[in-house]
Parts: C-alpha cells; structure tokens; sequence
C-alpha cells in the first residue's frame, strides 16, 4: 500500500483524471450553470428532475478540482487494502444515495426550516469523497504521529511534553477534505455530512443491498479468482523443487566431502607404513 503512483489503483486513477477532465470541459464549454442546484427556481419552478443526476459530474471552481483530485489520490490506499471490485463496487452501491439524499434533504426539510434561505447545493462529488474518507477513517491506520509545539520548555533540562497539536500522517487527507466541506458553505458542509454518514451506514451494512453486491471481475479487468490460484499454487511449486534440489545437492556434496577427507588417525598410520 506504499506504492507510489496509481499502482493497483485504477479506479481512483479514473476518478482523479475524470473529476478533473469533466470539471475542465465544463469551464471551456461555459456550462458551469447546467450542475449546480438552486430549489428555486431550478426544482420547484422548472421541474429540472434531471440535476439530480448530473450535480456530482464536475466542480465549478478550480480550488476544489484540486482538492477533490488531491483526496481522491491519497484515498486510493483504499483501493489498494479492498481490491478495485470491491472498491468500484462501493462506489456503485452508494451513488444512488449521495446523488439524491443531499437536494431532497435541502428541499424537503433544511430550506423550510431557514425561511428558505438556505436554497443553494454546489455541484461536485463531495459526498463521494467523505463517504470514502469515512472508510479511510475507518480501515486505515496512522504510520506515525508529531506535534507541533505551541509552547517551549522554560527549563532548559525540563523533560515534560510542550503543549502543542497531535497530528499524524493521515491529517493532511483530513485537511483536505475540510477544505471541500466550507468550499461553498453551507451547501458543500451539507454534502460533506451526507456522504460521511453514507459511508458508515455502509460500512455497518446499514444500506439496503449496498453490503453484498459486487461488480463483475471484467468491468475492472479482474482476472478469473481460480487461474490467479492456478498461477499462484504452479509458481509455489516451482519455488519448492529448487528449494529441494538445492538442499538435496547441498547433502550430496556434503557427503562425497566426507568421504574424501582422513582422520587424524589415519594420517598417522599413513606416515607409519610409510617409514616401514
């Protein structure tokens, strides 16, 4: 898992490239207006049900492109721990949910309650991105912890801990995401939540038919589970011949050594019959 590169990770591969493509095609083609969603006048006025599908294609501004690739490259770990079916899988099984739970959750209960000012959803896959980091959270742990101090030591020789903030090297995944939750506040924090309680709900198989199901091995050019064992049981077997051919050979020379070499005592004898 500490591979470098898109190394078994093909999926993320395509969600880092794709998320940014989509995102660039949409600014040179002026089309940014067509993926965000306003209540009002967008779903109640227009009866556009069709953002509800497209709202996740692509970011509007560059800064959270960047920070969306930039998460979905240091969540590809993931990928690497569960295998790109399961993670593709994953992706599948929850994107019914993060597509429509955060604009009917807007339209439904969040904008009513603010006296309809809360009206705006911005467009982009940030739901995704927390419902993976939810399982980054989850399965993957921390190499090592720092701090950073915000205090020194009066003494000199004083060997107690300087106050500071504990971080570790899974914090800068987590800053990262943040900064796509208050991107566009309070829509993309809406988000955010959502997609966050997506992934636990799925991770405790709280999600109906979204625990069990996998994709097909050939959507991620998976190869067969028995010529991958087939493979891996002939190569084993090779490696166990020549373990034992070496050894064997090791033995046979040891012998044909022993049999070549005299004992002091026969040395002696041997110089005796010698003189006489």
């Amino acid at each position: 898992m500490l591979s470098s590169g898109f190394t078994n990770a093909s999926v993320s591969k395509l969600l880092v490239f794709g998320i940014t493509a989509s995102s660039i095609l949409a600014s040179i083609t002026d089309s940014k207006y067509l993926f965000y969603i306003q209540v009002v006048p967008h779903l109640w006025h227009y009866k556009q049900a069709w953002r509800l599908l497209t709202w996740q294609a692509c970011y509007t501004n560059s800064t959270e492109v960047l920070f969306a690739a930039m998460s979905f490259y240091h969540m590809r770990v993931i990928e690497r721990l569960w295998g790109s079916r399961k993670f593709a899988s994953f992706i599948i099984t929850t994107l019914p949910y993060t597509l429509v739970l955060p604009p009917l959750l807007l339209a439904l209960v969040l904008r009513p309650l603010t006296f309809n000012a809360f009206n705006y959803l911005p467009a982009g896959p940030t739901p995704l991105v927390f419902a993976l980091l939810a399982q980054y959270h989850a399965v993957i742990p921390h190499v090592y912890k720092y701090r950073i101090a915000t205090s020194s030591p009066t003494l000199p020789n004083q060997t107690q801990t300087p106050s500071g903030i504990l971080l570790s090297d899974k914090s800068l995944t987590y800053l990262l995401a943040a900064q796509l939750a208050f991107s566009q506040f309070p829509g993309s924090l809406l988000s955010a939540g959502v997609g966050w309680l997506i992934g636990y709900a799925w991770r405790n198989e709280l999600l109906p038919g979204a625990g069990r199901w996998r994709v097909p091995g050939w959507v991620v050019r998976e190869k067969r589970e028995g010529a991958g064992y087939e493979g891996l049981r002939r190569r084993l077997e090779g490696e166990e011949r020549g373990a034992v051919g070496a050894a064997s050979g090791s033995e046979a020379s040891g012998e044909n050594a022993g049999h070549q070499r005299r004992t002091l005592g026969t040395q002696i004898l041997d110089q005796f019959r010698g003189a006489f």
